[in-house]
This record gives structure tokens, C-alpha cells and sequence, in this order.
């Protein structure tokens, strides 16, 4: 498993270690993204642009659930917390090589059709959704 290149300032904390105050006022506030209530149920968005790549989204979160897992079982064993907080670090890591494949199939998908069709209403409203995805995945 991989170590953090960099230390960070955990969530919810300021650089000095205090507790961010904006971070639960901020979290109240943000816009609840909507999710379909059944499998299949794309609303109006259509097919996911992740689609062709399915299987081996699945497999790779497959991988990260069994990580997770060997956490938990580090925490009962207790396991020295620098080796639990360097396989956090590996599933992190893992979960954002995840979304950014993710990112990177609704640009060439959901994006590139909404350019395509000529509908600038359309593309405006895919540049607004993979911006606001990016911006709560470096939040």
C-alpha cells in the first residue's frame, strides 16, 4: 500500500488544528445532489458516461471495500495507528484514482454529447455539474 506524499489538514480542522467552524455551516449548506431512486433510473441525465468501463469500476471497488475491511480489522487488532493511517491513506488514494476516472468518463461522455448536440443550454448545465463534482471532490 501506498504512504501520503503530503501531510494535510484533516477535515473540518484549520491549519492550527482548531476546529473549523465554517465546515459544518458549509456542509449544512450545500446543494444536495440528486440521486435516482431506482437502479436504472438515469431521470433526465441518461446513460452513465461510466458505462462501457462498469466492469472494472466495479472490480476496483470491490478491491477498496476488502481495504476498508482490513481497517477495520487493523483497528480490533490494534494496529499501530501510523500502519492504520497509512492504509487510509492507500484507500483515499484509491477512492480518488476512482472518481477521477469518473471525471474523466463524464467529460468524454455526458460533456462531449451535451457539446455535440449544439445545445449550449444543455453543455452549460454538464460544465456546471462536473464543476461543482470537482469542487466537492477537493473540498
Amino acid at each position: 500500500m501506498s504512504t501520503a506524499e503530503e501531510p494535510s489538514v484533516p477535515v473540518g480542522r484549520e491549519a492550527d488544528g482548531s476546529a473549523d467552524a465554517g465546515a459544518a455551516a458549509s456542509a449544512a449548506a450545500a446543494p444536495e445532489t440528486p440521486v435516482p431512486t431506482k437502479p436504472g433510473d438515469h431521470g433526465t441525465h441518461g446513460d452513465p458516461g461510466y458505462q462501457g468501463r462498469k466492469s472494472p469500476y466495479l472490480r476496483r471497488l470491490k478491491l477498496i471495500e476488502g481495504q476498508v475491511r482490513g481497517l477495520h480489522r487493523m483497528v480490533e487488532d490494534d494496529t499501530y495507528c501510523i500502519d492504520v493511517l497509512t492504509q487510509i491513506s492507500a484507500v483515499t488514494k484509491a477512492l480518488e484514482s476512482v472518481a477521477l476516472g469518473l471525471v474523466d468518463d463524464h467529460i468524454h461522455h455526458c460533456v462531449h454529447d451535451a457539446a455535440a448536440s449544439g445545445d449550449s443550454e444543455e453543455l452549460d448545465r454538464k460544465m456546471d455539474e462536473i464543476m461543482g463534482a470537482v469542487r466537492r471532490l477537493m473540498k
